[in-house]
């Protein structure tokens, strides 16, 4: 039944035929204040009225917001994922006539047009339409009303949504149409192609937070997490659609492509409930529209520098011996690591917060052995607690009335990994200041500074409720599930973060690991695809899965390498680790049934392989670092499609098996079975293009053939670019802190040599709050190398950073395309750091 209700509010929007808009705009209710123009709108059909609300804001955003003018009760309005109330600059009224009115938005001939009979806006930019709301009238917003006697029990055949609700089913939909657009991205999670598809015919794109078991791919199904947000682009300009609305979310979309007709793509977002709140990013580059988006929500939290290492994990390492040879295998076998992992089986009974006796009897033991290797460990809490009267963290719960309430007001319970369960309720700020007091090292027994958290399950998953998880008529005080249901995964790990930073008194930075997201999970840790197969297709389908993660805010992601379910071949897995090292998040993990697949399990010619894959990431640990450093700090996204480098570059503007980290590495997995070549798109005309391995020089704007064996990662480094690595790989990336950095020149024809170096502590918020750091702009013009200051925060013993590099003395090496000076060093007594290689590519 429950199923029922949310296909039937699907099925009664998409029943709505375009071109039969019941909305009138009524002009004479028009107010326009400094910060909004409100305006009154009305079902000719019913008489319901609707408040307008449009917003020009700052950054080259318009806001509109559409709720019933006076709703029985409150609709939900999403609370905690904008970082401020958006600053807003006046909107002008240009003219007005019975037909409508025409507004300017400040930039250079943008206007926004609001039609009167049917109701229509429309963004303009000169004589061109940018984007159109309600252009094909399918504008619908079910109002809230009362059941007045028994015949409307009739309407149950037709609209279970009284059911479950005493104020009936309450959707709403908005259509918006972007002439001139063919390609558009975003809306994670799915399991899909970068480019999204066209839904005619088919199911939409579904966005509601489930626990999905052996995911299908290229599906619109809803996964672990759900940004209600779009990116459209073309060779003209990028936007991006915003829609804050946290109940079940659908997607439609369609497209003339491949008619004769202007291309025009069309889109219509449908919601259960809540209210019509959409921000309009109006770019008009890629960069503009990560920076509006993040100036919304927020940037990617910026990483301690060892979460950006490798992770071992599996469900689950046995015991205190188990977790003690693993981290001993590592050492013997010369791969580097700096975390493992603890799935639910390190718990007492699968009471999180606790140890199992018997397994686990000394952590802080086991936990001081991975200080001494400089390494961590990440234990999982998930947010389904034991019902259990000897439990204490469900007794604290209880007893404050912590705990979702089913409808009758008793606590909900659901089953999961422990069994019976309870669900904290996250949305009550009371509750999340508590559960983050719980990871303070005096209430988490065992825990200590180099413990961090991984938040599993948190969609919420309830082995024994509808589609596996929490019924919508459960309340989270005033609001039903159905309402805000897309947010409970984004505050559990909220109030982990928070949990983990108070623990430091606010010093360190910490690391959470999410299953389930929203907008705004960014500001919080970072997100893995979840339970994948291993699997040739699933190894393919991270890239795009990560990319669309990223064009929406969320640079920190990853998928298990590996594949979690079933068992790799060893080609499978080496080619993984190959791919993964160049992910953002690299984490191997794998199902409890599985066998063991720690990386010298599979013979001395595959763990050497693997060795070289986690090696090259963390040579490249300082460039991942600044990376991350630039998303914290702007929005862009780490690891990008080429369209965001290359906007004009239609041949781009559907790839999804190649990649750029920042916008100076290409990265080309090997991701077929069996692969004896791979063919790599060289992106720039005009560009050069160096294999990073072998330093051979292509040009831009072409196809390349490149012929692989099972050892061939293919890399590029752009022509014009300078990245920093750390050629001294050790055990861990805290035992690297204080080595050489190396600069990677790579030269161009068309512009000298440019990158950057960023250095801090690695792991606290002396960065933000101090301003301790160094952040170096660095340039190689005339066989010289110099820098400079990026930032006028840095301590004085950086001044001592930059030496004299234009009085250095370089000689060619015997390698055609290398400059190397093994001469260079600087290692000023307080900024720790020293430089003993320069090397560079050159044209011929």
């Amino acid at each position: 039944m429950f199923i029922r209700v949310c296909v039937c509010a699907l099925r009664r929007q998409r029943a709505l035929k375009p071109g039969q808009s019941p909305y009138r705009a009524l002009l004479e209710t028009l107010e326009l204040t400094n910060t909004k123009l409100t305006l009154q709108l009305i079902n000719d059909n019913n008489k319901v009225r609707l408040l307008l609300e449009l917003y020009r804001l700052q950054g080259n955003m318009t806001r509109v917001k559409i709720n019933e003018l006076k709703p029985l009760k409150p609709r939900f309005e999403v609370p905690d994922v904008l970082i401020n109330d958006p600053p807003t600059e006046p909107l002008s009224l240009l003219s007005q006539d019975e037909n409508g009115v025409v507004l300017s938005l400040g930039a250079d001939s943008q206007w926004l047009i609001v039609s009167a009979k049917p109701f229509r806006l429309d963004i303009m930019e000169g004589r061109e339409v940018l984007l159109s709301l309600n252009s094909r009238g399918l504008l619908a917003f079910e109002h809230l009303r009362i059941r007045k006697d028994t015949a409307e029990l009739v309407l149950n055949v037709v609209c279970p949504g009284w059911l479950f609700s005493p104020t009936g089913p309450s959707s709403i939909s908005l259509d918006f149409s972007l002439p001139g657009v063919e390609h558009v991205y975003g809306i994670p999670e799915h399991a899909d192609s970068l480019k999204l598809k066209t839904t005619d015919g088919g199911d939409p794109y579904r966005l509601f937070n489930l626990d999905v078991f052996q995911y299908e791919l290229f599906n619109p199904m809803a996964l672990y997490g759900a940004i209600p947000v779009m990116l459209s682009h073309s060779a003209q300009r990028t936007m991006g659609i915003f829609w804050l609305n946290a109940a079940e979310t659908w997607v439609d979309i369609s497209s003339n492509t491949g008619s004769s007709e202007t291309p025009q793509t069309d889109v219509r977002w449908i919601s259960e409930s809540g209210i019509i709140d959409v921000f309009i990013m109006l770019g008009p580059t890629p960069t503009d529209v990560f920076s509006q988006y993040s100036s919304l929500t927020g940037t990617q939290a910026f990483p301690p520098l060892s979460a950006l290492a490798y992770h071992q994990c599996r469900w689950n390492y046995n015991d205190q011996e188990d977790v003690a040879a693993v981290d001993q295998g590592f050492d013997e076998h010369d791969i580097p690591y700096d975390f493992i992992w603890l799935d639910i089986e390190h718990t007492d009974g699968k009471r999180y917060f606790t140890w199992d006796p018997h397994k686990f009897p000394q952590p802080k033991d086991m936990l001081q052995g991975l200080v001494d290797k400089r390494r961590k460990m990440v234990t999982i809490v998930d947010p389904h607690i034991k019902v259990d009267s000897s439990y204490k963290i469900h007794n604290e719960i209880r007893s404050k009335g912590f705990y979702v309430k089913n409808k009758d007001g008793g606590d909900y319970e659901g089953w999961c990994w422990p069994g019976n369960s309870g669900y904290p309720d996250f949305t009550n700020p009371e509750m999340r200041a508590w559960w983050a007091s719980m990871f303070a090292y005096d209430q988490y027994e065992g825990s200590m500074e180099n413990m961090y958290t991984w938040n599993d399950m948190n969609e919420p998953s309830v082995f024994n409720g509808p589609e596996v998880t929490m019924h919508k008529d459960a309340l989270h005080g005033n609001w039903e599930n159905r309402d805000l249901h897309n947010l409970y995964g984004l505050y559990v790990q909220m109030a982990t973060a928070e949990g983990l930073i108070e623990r430091s008194g606010g010093v360190e930075r910490p690391f959470v690991l999410t299953r389930a997201f929203f907008a705004g999970s960014q500001r919080y840790g970072a997100v893995w695809t979840g339970d994948n197969t291993a699997e040739w297709e699933h190894l393919k389908i991270s890239i795009p899965m990560c990319l669309s993660l990223g064009l929406v805010g969320v640079s920190f992601c990853g998928a298990d390498v590996g594949g979690f379910f079933k068992s790799p071949s060893t080609e499978l897995l080496v080619r993984w680790y190959q791919t993964g090292a160049y992910q953002p998040f690299f984490r191997a993990h794998a199902h409890l049934d599985t066998p063991r697949r720690e990386p010298w399990l599979f013979g001395p010619e595959n763990t050497a392989l693997i060795r070289e894959a986690v090696r090259q990431r963390y040579a490249l640990l300082p460039y991942w670092y600044q990376l991350f450093y630039h998303a914290h700090h702007s929005g862009q996204p780490v690891m990008r499609p080429l369209w965001v480098e290359y906007p004009q570059d239609t041949a781009t503007f559907s790839m999804d098996d190649q990649f750029l980290l920042g916008e100076d590495l290409l990265v080309h997995p090997v991701t077929e079975e069996g692969g004896r070549g791979v063919t790599a798109y060289l992106p720039g005309k005009g560009e050069v293009w160096f294999d990073v391995h072998t330093f051979q020089k292509h040009n831009g704007a072409q196809n390349l053939y490149i012929p692989v064996t099972i050892s061939s990662i293919p890399v590029f480094q752009r022509g014009g670019s300078i990245i920093p690595r750390k050629a001294r790989v050790r055990r861990s990336s805290s035992c690297m802190e204080h080595d050489p950095y190396t600069l990677f020149v790579a030269l161009s024809p068309k512009r000298f040599a440019q990158g950057e170096l960023y250095i801090d502590d690695g792991h606290t918020f002396n960065f933000d709050k101090q301003k301790q750091f160094i952040h170096r702009r660095l340039s190689f013009a005339n066989k010289a190398l110099s820098s400079r200051s990026v930032r006028s925060f840095f301590s004085l013993q950086i001044v001592y950073l930059g030496i004299n590099y234009t009085e250095q003395k370089y000689k060619r090496s015997m390698q055609p395309n290398l400059w190397i000076s093994h001469d260079w060093g600087a290692r000023p007594s307080q900024s720790r750091m020293s430089f003993s290689t320069l090397k560079g590519f050159i044209p011929d």
